[in-house]
């Protein structure tokens, strides 16, 4: 993680009006624990760090400073993804997808997220 972790933290928690104490008891962790946190000087497990950005609606990606990019995956994103790549009117080009691997279904999700962005 970077040193960027405990700044975005930060501030996603006061952008919530949120005291270090009422944080970490909603993530039954210490203030003094959040505060290290925030200066960088502890790390969350990933666990933790991924109830931080479900309950903050961000990517762990955002969290760890590997994007800008607060967005995260929601189920409503994942329902329209699996109705995609379901639809039998594409199964020519994606035939072969259970057959795929972890990174060309990866690649196959970005796309999706291009396509989906295009709309709005």
């Amino acid at each position: 993680m970077t040193e960027l972790f405990g700044k975005k933290l930060k501030a996603l928690r006061t952008s919530k009006k949120i005291s270090q104490k009422e944080f970490g008891k909603l993530f039954g962790v210490a203030e003094s624990t959040i505060g290290m946190y925030e200066r960088d000087e502890r790390r969350p497990d990933f666990e933790l760090l991924n109830k931080f950005a479900d309950y903050f609606k961000v990517s762990t990606d955002y969290l760890l400073g590997r994007t800008d990019t607060k967005e995260s995956t929601t189920k409503d994103d994942e329902a329209e993804f699996q109705a995609f790549i379901n639809d039998p009117e594409l199964q020519v080009w994606y035939r072969e997808l259970p057959k795929s691997d972890e990174e060309e279904l990866r690649k196959l999700r970005m796309i999706w997220e291009m396509i989906k962005n295009e709309k709005k």
